[in-house]
């Protein structure tokens, strides 16, 4: 199995990032899966103009990134909270693909740098989601305060308590995973 989690977030100092490294270091310890991140902030998308499939000569990074969606048997979305919302980043990228999307399992983990932990995004980013044909995990993974609680690297400070969180959520996930293969089978 592999996992696909995308780092969401393209801002100068951005810390939600430290979450998608935490999630990569965790699934390759525990040799739950093969992992890689797709940092958002790695590509230089334009604005969404057209889905993938259908722009006559589309970006080599948006190639790269529908065949990276499209390899992974789910995807962890780390994602910031801006405003109550997630970055247009996110929804540029989520726009750009469709069929990549469809019955793909996928898990959120909202970050914030205040008290909630991303609470205020879930819901939209779920509907974007689920309307796009995403299989939505039922877990979820909310950080609050991030910056006191991973270092940049994705070391978190309690890494046993955040590690029982994520034995959850992954396992959510890989459940999910597990059951579309076989329904695919």
């Amino acid at each position: 199995m592999h996992i696909a989690i995308v780092s969401a977030s393209v801002r100068t100092g951005r810390k939600s990032h430290r979450v998608a490294r935490y999630f990569e270091r965790y699934i390759q310890e525990n040799n739950l899966a093969t992992v890689e991140i797709i940092d958002l902030h790695a590509y230089n998308f334009p604005v969404f103009e057209e889905r993938l499939q259908y722009l006559p000569e589309p970006p080599a990074g948006a190639v790269d990134f529908g065949k990276k969606i499209e390899a992974a048997q789910g995807v962890i979305i780390v994602t910031p909270e801006y405003n109550g919302g997630y970055p247009a980043s996110l929804k540029n990228a989520i726009d750009l693909l469709h069929p990549q999307w469809v019955r793909k399992p996928v898990a959120l983990a909202t970050v914030s740098s205040g008290p909630f932990g991303g609470a205020q995004v879930t819901t939209s980013l779920l509907f974007t989601l689920w309307k796009i044909g995403a299989w939505m995990v039922p877990a979820m993974f909310p950080v609050s305060q991030v910056q006191d609680h991973y270092d940049e690297h994705g070391i978190p400070k309690d890494k046993e308590a955040t590690d029982k969180r994520a034995k959850r959520f992954v396992g959510e996930l890989l459940w999910c995973m597990e059951a579309g293969a076989r329904m695919n089978a």
